[in-house]
């Protein structure tokens, strides 16, 4: 014996629930009680699972590609400080009022080409491998 329910839906998934009963010619009710079948079989709870746990691998692989991307940016930074450091000269007293006008020049140009990058979607980490690869020991046949 069927029985009548009468049931609210969010608008986005009642559109999928009549073009998936229109793409397999079949009534939206069997839809939703293929659903709710699937919701309440024992299986159901090991594909919830299986989707958690593909879920929880993305987010890990996310998080392993952040963490490289941090480290790269950290020792990128480090490097840039030391090698400034290493060849920089002091200023001498006289020049300090034009080095630093040129150093507001220079960053104003950073800030402008940061801005360019980020508008166009461009990323340094990006470039990244591409650059490795190209300095490798296999690459320059060292």
């Amino acid at each position: 014996m069927r029985r009548r329910m009468n049931c609210y839906f969010d608008a986005e998934l009642h559109n999928q629930i009549v073009d998936a009963a229109a793409r397999q010619r079949i009534a939206q009710t069997a839809v939703v009680e293929a659903a709710v079948a699937s919701y309440f079989s024992p299986d159901g709870a090991d594909r919830r699972e299986a989707a958690f746990t593909r879920r929880l691998d993305r987010m890990s692989r996310q998080l392993l590609r952040l963490e490289r991307n941090v480290g790269v940016t950290v020792e990128t930074v480090a490097l840039f400080v030391r090698f400034w450091l290493a060849v920089t000269p002091p200023l001498d007293p006289d020049a300090h009022a034009s080095a630093q006008a040129k150093a507001h020049q220079r960053y104003e140009g950073f800030i402008d080409t940061l801005a360019r990058r980020v508008h166009a979607g461009e990323s340094f980490l990006n470039e990244i491998p591409d650059d490795i690869e190209a300095h490798s020991p296999d690459a320059t046949g060292e």
